[in-house]
Order: structure tokens, then sequence, then C-alpha cells
């Protein structure tokens, strides 16, 4: 379906990320959550900047929260790069807009100035037996003209706060179900900065408002901030979206994802070599499952079978092991050659591109074949290929001192005359060494091993025959040369 503003489906979800550091997995969860949802309704999935953070926020991380969410696989239909109709997609191009509703809660007496200063609120505190408005007593809700006029003389800038009525709150959270919330345990709370900067409260209220979301999706811990964001609807009289409130991830000792769990930003995962795909699988299972044991699933098996009601209220564990794990399926089951383009950047960095670039696609997808099983992450693949492509490869002290006595030395030399007169295709050479080794009265290992090192300069790795072929005989019969040179 084509998504227009003549779309069928009135659902509109938004992802919503402060750009003060990189893309979080647990953010990166919430994002995925609203695409599928979206995804699934045929609605549309709007991507909101939210900068009001002057000092901590950068375009640098604006630029890197986008890239990851792409890397992803998350695409919106909205947002500050992607024309839309409810923009700007940045609060910090949005300012004039909250200040004008900002003037009229205040002309509808629902908001007043507030002219209080920390120190004088802590002072009341300390002085006030209320525990439960502690934080700020609602001071200047009465404040006459004359207090007023007073605090401007003095140069004092006011906060705009919000007035509270006493009431009780009941939200149905399509996760949670009915949470009810006593507004009395809420003081009059801040909407608009001295500076004229809205609050997170009062500005995301107002772009949910203005971009006509009808469903705010996010994590629990966001919970606690919907009283005060029903109560700005209500100040403005207007409906509320329908709200649900995903359980939190967290580390495996069941506290915040922070370092000490790991890496924790999605751009860690991406410079480790994860598949987009494997990571888009992984993070769709914190919180949600089908009800069955499915762990694997293709995208599209993820639009089909979202819902909300099957978002789980226990909090999700992020398990690096299993991530990995996945990870490696999804290697496994991929084309050769996908696995090696998406290596480019990996094969760069580990400065054997010359050697890679001499080789054709046809032996590229044979190395990557053979090592295929052995990979994890994209960022293993150069050390893994490392020996096919290389003219010259390097030994391990204890490997040629290991395999440098007489006999084996004279064993690989005899060998070598063997092997030069043999096609290299690894069934012809497998029957051509085991040959080597009954007439010589050899265990296969005897010749095997050294063989191997001698090859590959390694004492694992894909079957040895199987390299031998793809490495080519040039090069091998070169390699043992080089070997007995030790």
């Amino acid at each position: 379906m084509d998504k227009t503003t003549n779309s069928i489906s009135n659902i509109r979800v938004r992802f919503a990320p402060s750009p003060t550091g990189y893309l979080h997995i647990g953010n990166a969860r919430t994002a995925l959550f609203n695409y599928l949802f979206a995804q699934k309704t045929k609605g549309f999935l709007i991507l909101r900047i939210e900068d009001t953070d002057r000092e901590r926020s950068s375009g640098e991380y604006e630029q890197s929260i986008i890239e990851d969410l792409k890397w992803i696989g998350i695409q919106w239909d909205e947002g500050p790069d992607t024309d839309g109709h409810f923009g700007p997609y940045r609060q910090t191009e949005r300012i004039e807009i909250y200040k004008e509703f900002a003037e009229n809660l205040l002309k509808e007496k629902k908001a007043y100035y507030c002219y209080c200063t920390k120190e004088e609120i802590e002072e009341r505190n300390k002085q006030s037996s209320i525990e439960k408005k502690a934080g700020y007593d609602n001071n200047c809700r009465t404040l006459t003209e004359q207090q007023a006029g007073k605090y401007i003389k003095e140069g004092r800038k006011p906060v705009l706060r919000l007035i509270v009525p006493e009431k009780t709150l009941v939200v149905y959270d399509l996760v949670r179900g009915k949470v009810e919330f006593n507004t009395s345990l809420i003081n009059d709370f801040v909407i608009m900065k001295s500076d004229g900067i809205p609050t997170y409260h009062f500005a995301v209220v107002i772009d949910d408002l203005l971009m006509e979301i009808s469903h705010v999706i996010r994590g629990e811990d966001h919970l606690s901030n919907t009283p005060k964001h029903i109560l700005i609807y209500e100040a403005l009289g207007k409906q509320t979206p329908q709200f649900a409130h995903m359980s939190m991830t967290l580390g495996s000792d069941r506290s915040r994802l922070s370092k000490r769990h790991g890496a924790t930003s999605v751009r860690a995962y991406k410079e480790e070599g994860y598949l987009p795909e494997a990571f888009f699988n992984y993070i769709s299972l914190l919180g949600w499952a089908t009800g069955d044991d499915k762990e694997i699933f293709s995208r599209e098996e993820l639009i089909n079978e979202f819902s909300i009601e099957k978002c789980s209220k226990v909090n999700a564990i992020f398990d690096p092991k299993k991530l990995l794990w996945l990870n490696g399926i999804y290697i496994r089951k991929e084309k050769p050659l996908k696995i090696f383009q998406a290596s480019m950047p990996f094969i760069k960095q580990a400065g054997i591109l010359d050697d890679v670039l001499k080789q054709s696609q046809e032996t590229i997808e044979k190395i990557i074949t053979l090592q295929q099983e052995r990979i994890k992450t994209l960022k293993d693949v150069p050390a893994l290929i490392e020996f096919f492509v290389k003219e010259e490869i390097e030994y391990k002290k204890e490997d040629i001192e290991k395999f440098s006595e007489g006999t084996i030395k004279n064993m690989l030399k005899n060998l070598l005359n063997e092997l030069t007169n043999i096609e290299f295709k690894h069934e012809i050479l497998e029957d051509s060494v085991r040959k080597f080794c009954e007439q010589n009265n050899l265990k296969t290992s005897d010749i095997f091993h050294p063989l191997r090192v001698a090859v590959t300069g390694r004492i694992k790795g894909p079957g040895l025959f199987e390299a031998m072929e793809v490495i080519g005989k040039e090069k091998v019969l070169k390699r043992i040369e080089n070997f007995l040179s030790y």
C-alpha cells in the first residue's frame, strides 16, 4: 500500500530519540516495536528528534542515530530527512509553537508564572511537614500582581507551571492494563523553562498532538511520566493517544543495561561485524514472543506476527551470547558473496584489501564457503581468509620448532615432489597424500599436521585438501618450500 495522506489507516506512531549519545539497545527496541506496529497496521512511523537539551545534543549524534536505525532496517514515513505534512521534526525548530500553546494556557489561567528560586523552594521544604508535596509547594499559584511585580523588578526570569487539579487519573495501557494515578502526589510542574525552552513533558505532548500520534509506544520507565502528559492533554482540552509501555531491557544481573554488561549501543555491534538482519531479529525478541519456542524470524514474519498484546510485562534480559549465537546462524544461512561484501570495511581495516582484490569472485566465494562455519561476526573474516589470499604467510616459532625435526622435514620434502606432479583437486590431493602415508608407513596425523602448518600457517582450519585446492598449486608448493627453509 502506498503510504500517503489518503491511506485508509489512521495509525500514527513515533520514535523520538534525544541526540545526546549513540542509539542505545533499549531505544532501538522501542523504535523497532513502533516500526513493526506501523507496518502491521499499514500505519505511519514518524522520526522526531527531541533536541531541546542544547548542551548535550549534537548533530553528530543525530546523524549516527539515523544511520544506525537505517542499518537495523527501520525506515520511517516522516522525519527530519523525509518529507511530511506535520513538520518540522526537530524540537528546536518548533520553539515558537510551544510558546503559543503555553501563552494560551496562561491566558486561560491553567498555568502561571513561578518566580521561586531553587534555594527558596528547598528552604521552604525543610520547614514544611507536608512531604507529599516536597519539591514544590505551589507557592506562586496564588501570587498577587504586586508580589509578581516585585520579583520582576528584581530581574527574576520565571518558569511557567501547569496547575495540577487533585483527582484520580485512569489509564488503560495496552501492555499494563488499568493503571491509576493520584495527582495529589504531583506538584504544579514546569512546562516552560525560564529561557523559553519547553520541558520534555510539554514538548512531547504538543508534538504528539500536532503530529496526530494515535499510539505512544515506549519503555516502562516513561510510565511515571504519563499522568503529567495526560494532565497537559486535559488542560488543552484534547483527547489522549493510546499508551503502551513496554517492559525494560535489563542486563544479565537484572539491573539497567550498562557498559558492565558489554556494549550497549547499536553502533558498537555494527562495528563488531554483526549482521543487521540478526540484530533486527534478536531485539524483536526482547519483551515479545509468539507463544511458542520459535526464535528465528524473517522481517516479513515479524511484521505479520507482531502485536502489542503479545508484549510481556516482564522485563527483558539482553544476552550478548545469544545475540552472537543468532548472528552465527544468520551468517551460515547467508550467501558467501554477500558475507564477503559486508566484510569489506573489516578487510580494508586489516590491510589485506589488495591481496583480496587479486582473487576472482569464484575463489572468494569458495574461501568464504570453507570458513563460513567459523565466522561468528564479520570482524572474524579477515583473519579467517588471510592465509588464502596472501602470497606469503608467517609461521609461529613454536610450530616451526615442533615440526623442524629431521624426519618430518624429509617427509615434507618427499611429499613436495609428489605434489608437484598431480592435479590440485581436493579429492586427488587427499587420495595422493593418504597413499603417500601408506607407502611410507606413516600415520596420517604424522603428515597432515605439518602439511597444514606449512600450507596455512595454522594448526586448525577448514578441510586441509579443500583449502589447498583453493589456495592453488603454485602458492602451496612455494609455501612448503619456504617452511622447509626455516
